[in-house]
This record gives C-alpha cells, structure tokens and sequence, in this order.
C-alpha cells in the first residue's frame, strides 16, 4: 500500500509543471512572504535597489553560520551601493530567530537584513533552490526511459536524513529593473565568499555606468576594458588615453568615483 502511495506522489510530482528556468536578464519572479523583519512583496522590497537574494541549506548549521555572519559585517559596504540584503531557508520564523542570535554571538556580526521563512519551500521551488526528493530523484533514474527524466534537480547530495532536499546555497542579483544580473549556486559543503559576491556588485555597476567590462581579478581602481561595442573613435573621446593590446582588448583607466 505504502509503495503505491510512494509511486502516485512520485508521479505527481514529476508530471507537475516546473518554473520556466531563470536566465541572466529575465525579470526575477515575484512572491509574498514572512521574514525576520515582516511581511514582504518582492518585487515591493527591490523598489529602485539592487538586491543579493540568498538562500541557505538549513538554519543552525555550520556555513550557514558563518556565510550569514559574514554578509552581516559587510552590510554597510552593501548599503553604500545601494544593495539590500535577504536570505531565505526552509525554516519557522522561530527557528530563523533563535539561530540569528547564535550568528551574532558566534561571528561577532549583528543580521539586520531578513531572512525568508519558506518552510513550504515555494520561494525556492519558484527560484529552483532545491534538490529534488530522494524517492522522487530514485524514480527518475530508474525511469529515465519513459521520460521522466526532464524534470530538473540540483545537488542531490544536499538532503536530510528523510531524503528530503534542503535549499542549496544560491546566489541571485538583482538590478533596480528587477531583472537577474548573476546566478550562483555553491555546494552544501562550500561556503560562499562575500567580498566576491560584493566585487560582482561592483563589477555590474561599473558596467552599467562606463562603457566598459572588467578583467579577471578586476576590483576598483583597477583598469577596466574598453567594451566591444564602443568602436576606437567614441573610445577616444569616453577614455582619452585608452591603450590597445589587440584590436579587441583595449584598457583604460576610469576617473575616480
């Protein structure tokens, strides 16, 4: 009995429709949701900011700990760019509660910016941040043949000892269009580095404000490239002493912000 129940949830599970996959330069979905700091609407809370949305595998946990930690002292750096800050798990309101209190004590952080309740998982089914359910990743694999095998997972190592899939650590930016800029995602077993998310931020509005895209390494005050798009005799009058490597690499120093 207990099988065939496993197999109709399995079933249903896999001919439900998945989100269209989210993609660099499509609007990010909006919802509502409770958070450590209220109610929100999404799409409300961006407003005219930038965004670094997210998401943690499970509250009281280890990197979790220190990521959020970490994205706490660097705040005022974010706020300065005009960046909100929100996490998200598949966790109670309570339990966000009394884990942000160990995060302070643990890491010297204070967490002002709020974190998602989602413990039904929609915001994350929505943002596909979640590995899918051992039985159902089982059946995939032994049904592949019959088409199942569409449906999409991440990283199947990040389960509980139920099976069931935490949120994996995904990253999103998102410009004041509301329109997603990055997309990361890191293992369970990898914690995210902060500044790099912070550098990303910078990188982006750099390139939205010049013409211009940034080398490998690139943080500010470094040289920038002269982008594509701009052909040598705009580039002469937006970067006068821009220097040519090759046709298409071309650097420039941009004045001090």
């Amino acid at each position: 009995m207990q099988t065939a129940l496993n197999r109709h949830k399995v079933l249903t599970m896999a001919s439900e429709s998945r989100p269209e996959p989210l993609r660099l330069g499509t609007v990010a979905p909006n919802f509502k949701a409770d958070t450590t700091n209220g109610p929100i609407d999404f799409h409300e809370f961006v407003g005219n900011n930038w965004v670094v949305f997210f998401s943690h595998p499970e509250d009281f946990t280890p990197v979790c700990t220190t990521e959020l930690g970490a994205f706490a002292k660097l705040e005022p750096e974010f706020t300065k760019r005009g960046v909100k800050l929100i996490g998200l798990s598949a966790n109670t309101l309570g339990s966000h509660e009394g884990w942000i209190k160990d995060i302070d004590e643990v890491t010297g952080g204070k967490v002002s910016f709020p974190i998602i309740a989602d413990k039904e998982r929609k915001v994350a089914y929505l943002y596909d941040m979640y590995a899918l359910p051992r039985l159902l990743l089982n059946y995939v694999e032994e049904h592949a043949d019959e088409g199942i095998c569409r449906i999409d997972y991440q990283d199947t190592t990040n389960v509980d000892e139920k099976g069931i899939a935490f949120t994996i650590r995904s990253v999103f930016i998102i410009d004041p269009n509301k329109k997603i800029r990055t997309i990361l995602s890191y293992p369970a077993s990898t914690g995210r580095n902060s500044a790099e998310v912070l550098r990303i931020v910078d990188s982006l509005q750099t390139g939205d404000k010049h013409k211009v895209t940034t080398p490998i390494n690139w943080v500010p005050g470094d040289d920038v490239i002269v982008a594509p798009s701009v052909k040598d005799e705009q580039a002469k009058e937006l970067f006068p002493g821009f220097r040519t490597v090759k046709p298409y690499l071309r650097f420039t120093t941009l004045p001090s912000q």
